[in-house]
């Protein structure tokens, strides 16, 4: 599986809820997630995709490690079954 295919199965699924899931860059600012959910109540939940078994580079850790400082939430993803974990507990 590629990470190409985790995140369309990710915007795939957020959109079926209603949700919007916007594709994140940041043209000067590397490391920062995929995608931006935008979900009901004006919470917002950055994620990033990897392919199976892929950890988070170490630009990323710390972007995520940032955002999170700043009361973000921020999570990754790497396969179907995680995707839709990260669902149910967003939902």
């Amino acid at each position: 599986m590629r990470e190409r295919q985790v995140e369309k199965y990710l915007k795939t699924n957020i959109e079926r809820l209603g949700w919007k899931c916007l594709k994140f860059e940041s043209p000067g600012y590397a490391g920062v997630p995929d995608r931006i959910c935008l979900l009901p109540g004006g919470r917002t939940v950055y994620v990033e995709c990897k392919r199976p078994g892929e950890n988070l580079r170490k630009l990323q850790q710390k972007r995520k490690k940032d955002f999170e400082a700043l009361g973000h939430e921020v999570f990754k993803v790497d396969d179907y079954d995680s995707v839709d974990r990260l669902i149910d507990r967003i939902k």
